[in-house]
């Protein structure tokens, strides 16, 4: 029998960012300040994962990982390419939290400021020099 009408494979779906780490245990402390529920026991692990509201999944691998499937992986030089952003509760959490992540040794890319674009925005980089953007909308 053959069938003429084929029903149309499903659409690829985002459901996961990877990142990969030179320290774990650093990578991973930093990413609970910004609240990701983290457990402490993965602070040496070689892959860790959580899924987040929402159903995406974030997951960190060490240097090492990457290279036990790919030897040629090595660390870009410089540049961020990607970068992950967190919603806070106001503008003032913006500026709260960056004041906690860089007084824990967060490097500043961009200091807290009212964007053009109508919100409080800051950048921290995680300690794989990642950017880390921070922003809440400015009241109205």
């Amino acid at each position: 029998m053959s069938d003429s009408h084929h029903d149309p494979a499903p659409s690829p779906r985002l459901d996961l960012v990877g990142l990969v780490v030179a320290d774990m245990a650093a990578s991973l402390a930093f990413y609970r300040r910004l609240g990701l529920d983290l457990p402490t026991d993965a602070d040496h692990a070689s892959h860790v994962e959580t899924t987040l509201p929402g159903g995406l999944r974030l997951a960190w691998d060490t240097e090492e990982t990457i290279r036990s499937f790919d030897p040629s992986y090595a660390r870009e030089a410089a540049g961020n390419r990607t970068s992950l952003a967190f919603l806070c509760a106001s503008p003032t959490a913006v500026d709260a939290l960056f004041t906690e992540l860089t007084a824990a040794g967060a490097p500043v890319h961009l200091a807290p400021f009212d964007a053009v674009w109508g919100q409080r925005y800051a950048t921290v980089l995680d300690p794989d020099g990642g950017a880390v953007d921070l922003f809440a909308p400015l009241p109205s």
